[in-house]
C-alpha cells in the first residue's frame, strides 16, 4: 500500500470513529430520555437499566455506520478541498480515483462487517434487551405469540381451523379438521365446540363427523367427545413472534417458510429478510455518494455538504420505509421492496460521480 493510500485510509477510519462514537452516544441520549420515566415508574433496577443500554449498543453501531460513512467521507474530502490538497495532488498526476480506492475498498470491508454483526451479534443483544423491556417494565410475558384467533393450520395431509386457541388451558375453540388424502382429496371432516389436550391426544367434545364414501356419497354422524391423535401438540399453535432485528438472515427465511406453509401471511419478513442483505451495502453507496457531494460543491463548504449528507441519509430510510411498506401490503415483490432503495442512491452517486467528471 501506497503512503498516500494509508494516509487517505488512516484519515477515513479515524474521522468515521469520531462520527460512530457521535452517533451511538446521542442516540442512546434520546433513547435513555425518552424511556428513562418508563424505567423509574416500573422500578427497574440501575442494574438492568444499563443492561438495557448496553444490550442496544450493536443494534445502534449497525444502524449508524452508514451514516458515519458518509459524514466522514464528506469531511474528509471537503477539508483536502479547503486546503487545495486536493489541486496538489491532482498537480502530480494523481487522480481522485487513486486517491479514493482505499476508501471504497474499506466501505466495502464495512459492508461485509454490518452484516457479520448483524448475523452473529445484533439478534443475540435485541432479543436480550427486548425481553428485559417486557419483563421489567411492561411486566408481561416475554413470548409474544401469532394467531391465536382463527388460527389455520397445515399439518401432514390435515388442514385445522381454529376460531381461538387458549394456551394456558391448552384448548381449542371450535376447532374443524380437514383430513386430506396422498391426492388432496378430502375425506373426513371433524368439527367441534372444544379439543382439550390431555397430554396424550386431543379430547374433542360436541362434535360431528363427516367421511367420505365411495361413489361420492358421505357419511355423517355426531358424537359427544372423542379422543383424537394427531401429530400436532399445544406448542405448534403457539408461535413465538421476534422482531426482525432478533434474527439472522437464515434464522428470517427459516421463520418465513414455516409461517407461509402454515398458511399464514409471511410477507412481512421475507420483506425482512431481503433488506438484512440489501442495508449493509448502503454503506458503499452513502461513500460512492459522499465523494462528489464533498468535492463538487461549489459554495457553502464543510458545513453544507455536511448537511446535505445527513439529509441524504434521513431520506434514505424515508425511501426505504416507504417501500418496505409497499412490500408489506404486497404491492410490491419483497425482493424489490428491500433492493428498491439501493438501487435509486446508487443511481444518484453515479450520477453525481459523472456530473463531477463532466
Amino acid at each position: 500500500m501506497s503512503v498516500l493510500a494509508r494516509y487517505s485510509s488512516k484519515e477515513f477510519l479515524k474521522l468515521m470513529a469520531i462520527c460512530q462514537t457521535f452517533f451511538v452516544v446521542i442516540f442512546l441520549i434520546i433513547d435513555f430520555l425518552q424511556k428513562i420515566d418508563n424505567f423509574m415508574e416500573a422500578h427497574v433496577v440501575s442494574g438492568s437499566i444499563f443492561a438495557y443500554f448496553l444490550y442496544k449498543i450493536p443494534y445502534i453501531i449497525v444502524q449508524m455506520v452508514p451514516v458515519s460513512a458518509l459524514i466522514a467521507v464528506i469531511i474528509m474530502f471537503s477539508l483536502m478541498k479547503k486546503y487545495n490538497e486536493l489541486i496538489a495532488l491532482k498537480s502530480c498526476g494523481i487522480s481522485m480515483f487513486n486517491l479514493s480506492w482505499p476508501v471504497l475498498l474499506i466501505s466495502v470491508s464495512l459492508s461485509l462487517m454490518l452484516f457479520l454483526l448483524s448475523e452473529l451479534v445484533v439478534p443475540y443483544t435485541s432479543s436480550k434487551s427486548q425481553d428485559i423491556w417486557i419483563k421489567e417494565v411492561e411486566k408481561r410475558d416475554p413470548k409474544r405469540f401469532y394467531g391465536r384467533d382463527n388460527i389455520w393450520y397445515r399439518g401432514h395431509q390435515t388442514i385445522f381451523w381454529l376460531r381461538h386457541f387458549d394456551e394456558k388451558r391448552k384448548m381449542m375453540e371450535n376447532p374443524t379438521f380437514y383430513f386430506f388424502d396422498d391426492s388432496f382429496h378430502l375425506v373426513k371432516m371433524i368439527v367441534g365446540q372444544r379439543a382439550i389436550w390431555t397430554g396424550q391426544a386431543w379430547k374433542v367434545e360436541d362434535g360431528a363427523i363427516q367421511e367420505a364414501e365411495a361413489g361420492q356419497r358421505s357419511k355423517f354422524y355426531h358424537f359427544k367427545e372423542m379422543e383424537l391423535k394427531l401429530e400436532e401438540k399445544p406448542e405448534a399453535f403457539l408461535k413465538t413472534i421476534k422482531r426482525p432485528e432478533e434474527m439472522s438472515y437464515w434464522q428470517l427465511k427459516r421463520f418465513a417458510k414455516k409461517v407461509r406453509y402454515e398458511g399464514y401471511d409471511a410477507n412481512r419478513y421475507l420483506v425482512d429478510m431481503n433488506i438484512k442483505l440489501a442495508f449493509p451495502m448502503i454503506n458503499l453507496i452513502m461513500v460512492i455518494i459522499g465523494l462528489p457531494l464533498a468535492v463538487g460543491l461549489k459554495k457553502g463548504g464543510t458545513p453544507l455538504a455536511v448537511s446535505l449528507g445527513i439529509g441524504l441519509c434521513f431520506l434514505y430510510l424515508l425511501s426505504l420505509g416507504i417501500f418496505r411498506s409497499l412490500g408489506l401490503s404486497g404491492i410490491l415483490p419483497p425482493i424489490l421492496a428491500a433492493w428498491l432503495a439501493n438501487l435509486i442512491f446508487l443511481l444518484i452517486g453515479i450520477y453525481l460521480i459523472i456530473y463531477l467528471e463532466d
